[in-house]
């Protein structure tokens, strides 16, 4: 008998067929929004689930699901898992780390540079019929080639990003947990490591690639945009929560910073709606790897995850190696 698996939400039939091939799926391909009890109902009985990053798994929900072994998450950030409670609970956890690192990287530079040039506003002023002439300083924005880029998050995604930069001409600092070597930041336009005030001082586009967590909750603030230039930029393809929303849109309200573009927010989808009545920001839906070869390869990597850890074998990208020996 086959072992029986969950897909949370709609994903693509090519990862739909690879897991039928070895379990028993029940699918959500309604991508019907499940709360918390029919969330919880629906996990019962299943060995394994591909998770959304919208799933949030709880140690409350560990509690309740027994018979689970492997949370596959088709994402590479995990904080809408309980890491500990998962290992506690004896279940393996993936995520699908490198498939998304340059179609990301590829969005931030479309997101930053949207802020930076005013992209969406002009959009917005042609869509509303406000353009009845040419005028020598409409929407005049901040230059992005021979700027200094301030990248928060020196990862992979981060490392791209920079490597971007060098068509630009840009000078590029950056600041992150540990110090990259030499010969990676020598690849990464040759990037200089800053403390992260100085680099929110000297950067002219600061964009955010860290990951989230308790430790990195409002790693942007009143006082940390406070130390930006009022011509700079902000840009965050990371999660939700690391920006304090609200500072934000009170920094873009008086003009301590230019712009911003966001495509993760506090609470998404219900982002605040102070947002909505800005110029100076640039707003997107969560979308920064959103091609359809990258989220398909998402999708089989984490189904690979899924195979693996419900075969007696180590996952490939397991997060939590001590919670089974193999």
């Amino acid at each position: 008998m086959k072992q029986k698996i969950l897909v949370s939400r709609a994903t693509f039939p090519e990862a739909i067929e690879l897991l039928q091939q070895h379990f028993d799926v029940e699918s959500n391909q309604q991508d019907e929004s499940w709360g918390p009890d029919e969330f919880r109902r629906r996990l019962q009985g299943k060995q394994g689930v591909l998770a959304n990053p919208a799933d949030r798994f709880s140690a409350d929900v560990f509690a309740t699901v027994h018979e689970l072994k492997a949370v596959c998450n088709i994402a590479v950030g995990y904080n809408n898992i309980d890491v500990p409670a998962a290992t506690a609970a004896g279940v393996m956890v993936t995520n699908t780390p490198d498939v998304l690192n340059e179609t990301t990287a590829d969005f931030g530079w479309a997101l930053m540079m949207a802020a930076a040039r005013r992209v969406t506003e002009g959009e917005r002023y042609i869509r509303a019929g406000q353009w009845d002439k040419w005028r020598f300083d409409s929407f005049l924005g901040a230059d992005v080639h021979g700027a200094t880029l301030g990248i928060i998050g020196m990862g992979r995604i981060g490392q791209a990003i920079a490597r971007r930069s060098i068509g630009f001409n840009m000078k590029v600092v950056y600041n992150n947990r540990s110090r990259l070597s030499p010969e990676l930041e020598a690849h990464a336009n040759h990037a200089h490591y800053l403390e992260r005030d100085a680099l929110l001082r000297s950067a002219d586009h600061v964009v955010l690639v860290l990951p989230y967590s308790a430790d990195t909750h409002h790693t942007i603030g009143t006082r940390e945009l406070s130390l930006m230039k009022s011509t700079a930029t902000l840009t965050n393809i990371a999660r939700g929560g690391i920006v304090d929303d609200a500072a934000l849109i009170e920094a873009l309200t008086k003009g301590t910073i230019a712009a911003a573009g966001l495509d993760v927010f506090e609470n998404e989808p219900a982002l605040n709606p102070g947002f909505l009545g800005l110029d100076n920001v640039a707003l997107t839906p969560h979308i920064g790897s959103g091609s359809r070869p990258t989220r398909v390869a998402m999708a089989i990597c984490a189904a690979d995850n899924l195979i693996a850890a419900l075969s007696g074998h180590r996952p490939p990208h397991l997060l939590n190696p001590t919670v089974i020996a193999f």
